[in-house]
């Protein structure tokens, strides 16, 4: 199988390092990333002004743009080791902390991994959910374990696989649980700081804490040490209001 690796916390970070580390020993993978820390750039493209594409002393490829940028140029401009070959899956990660529930939405890791989702294999976003000990490497071995069992991921096209690991060691992990999201409350209120010449700006809120984290979800799985896997679709329709809708407003529109 051959990977594109790339995530939102930048092409120098530890958990990228550590995952391409794992991956590479059993799979032909690239490392395609954005040149800084992209953390909440969600789907973003950069749309006003040409990309670069760098490739680093390490074999890496940087680029100045956002995780949905750095993905659509590696997998158009960049090859895996064997030539002519094509890139089947995308990998986005080691984040460095949780995309639970809403966090999906503004997640720059779960974005990128979108970008893949029409691949020969399902794109797959991993994150750590960090208490301060940085196990990446539990996080990069899950992976690896998923990637060495492909026949038991099959799942529809389209579909991205959101993982979450709890920050322990590999082998204090409960098991994997296949969960829907959770939900977080409303985030903390901006932040007033004032800069160095005086002027009046805003640090944007902390998120909220989870408030939907019963048995089923992607909170309740990993408070309890067990890895999280949500699968994910970019079709947010909510069908079932549809008919409704249509018939309540037939009276404006005809």
């Amino acid at each position: 199988m051959t990977l594109l690796i790339s995530n939102d916390d930048g092409v120098h970070a530890d958990g990228i390092k550590v995952l391409f580390e794992t991956l590479s020993k059993a799979f032909d993978a690239q490392v395609v990333a954005p040149s800084r820390d992209q953390s909440g750039a969600s789907s973003a493209l950069t749309l006003k002004r040409p990309l670069s594409l760098t490739r680093l002393n390490d074999g890496f490829f940087s680029v100045d743009g956002t995780p949905a940028d750095s993905v659509i140029l590696g997998l158009s401009l960049c090859e895996p080791k064997g030539e002519g070959s094509v890139f089947e899956r995308v990998v986005s990660g080691v984040n460095s902390h949780a995309n639970l529930g809403d966090d999906v939405l503004y997640s720059g890791t779960v974005a990128a991994a979108f970008e893949g989702r029409s691949l020969v294999y399902p794109a797959i976003a991993v994150s750590l959910v960090n208490r301060g000990c940085y196990h990446y490497e539990t996080a990069s071995k899950v992976v690896l374990d998923l990637l060495l069992n492909t026949q038991k991921l099959a799942v529809p096209s389209g579909v991205v696989l959101n993982v979450n690991v709890p920050d322990i060691a590999y082998d204090k992990l409960k098991g994997i649980k296949v969960t829907c999201l959770g939900g977080r409350s409303a985030g903390e209120p901006p932040v007033k700081v004032t800069d160095p010449r005086g002027r009046t700006r805003y640090w944007v809120g902390a998120a909220g804490k989870g408030v939907d984290s019963t048995l089923g979800t992607d909170f309740h799985a990993v408070e309890n040490d067990y890895v999280s896997i949500t699968p994910l679709q970019v079709d947010m329709t909510k069908y079932n209001l549809i008919d409704e809708l249509q018939k309540n407003i037939r009276g404006i529109t005809e």
